[in-house]
């Protein structure tokens, strides 16, 4: 059995479509998988969510989500703002290793970044991670700005010893201009490892087939795909 939590360096960076590429490669190799989101936020109560996206991409059907918030907030926030009751990690962390006792792979996507609250009391992804001592793999933008977020993320991850299971672009654009270009050298320094994935721009809305060829493409053999960070540099020239 094994769990991983994904999570990223800010919302809408990509952590959906990459949980969703594991996922599927999980799937293809025979694995028993299960999908998690602890909080789902900006959503009604009858609109697809996250995991939505998870099974039309890849699926899998073994998926829970435990709680629902309708404004696009940090959990904490949309439950306070909503009248309702917040997320418990403490409870999610009990369903996660129920999981993981019959499932060979569960993933649990955080919202937001890691240090995103999901009570008054300040729990966090992080928190969650460390209760199932399950490793964290990060999904950032290609974009200016993403270095500072990454090296912040990495930080945090590292002062609560959390475990790096690798480093994912999120959506790599079809025509990356040199801050893009630039930035994957230096995500590989900051990880102090080879990048561990990129999946193209507009991955989510590709069918199931080509979602299956493009997770192969675009992550690396750790995480069951055969993206080579050398060739995928060799790419582009600075």
């Amino acid at each position: 059995m094994s769990i991983l939590v994904v999570t990223g360096t800010d919302t809408g960076v990509g952590k959906t479509v990459v949980t969703a590429a594991v996922a599927a490669l999980a799937r293809e190799r025979g694995s028993s998988v299960a999908v998690v989101k602890p909080a789902q936020t900006g959503v009604g109560a009858l609109d697809p969510g996250d995991l939505d996206d998870v099974i039309r991409l890849t699926g899998v059907t073994t998926t829970f989500e435990l709680a629902r918030f309708p404004d696009p907030l940090a959990p904490a926030a949309a439950a306070r703002v909503a009248g309702l009751p917040p997320v418990s990690l403490d409870q999610a962390a009990v369903r996660v290793a129920e999981l993981a006792a019959s499932h060979r792979l569960v993933l649990v996507e955080g919202a937001g970044g890691l240090l995103v609250r999901f009570d008054e009391e300040g729990a966090t992804l992080a928190d969650l991670a460390r209760a199932l001592s399950a490793p964290v793999l990060l999904v950032t933008r290609a974009s200016l700005g993403t270095l500072n977020h990454t090296a912040l993320t990495l930080e945090a991850m590292a002062g609560r010893g959390l475990d790096l299971a690798g480093v994912v672009i999120g959506s790599w654009p079809a025509e990356p201009g040199l801050a893009e270009r630039c930035n994957v050298a230096d995500l590989e320094m900051l990880a102090a490892r080879p990048l561990a994935g990129a999946l193209p721009e507009g991955s989510g809305s590709l069918d199931r087939e080509a979602f299956s060829r493009t997770a192969h493409a675009g992550l690396a053999p750790v995480l069951g795909g055969g993206f080579d960070s050398s060739a995928f540099r060799s790419t582009f020239r600075l």
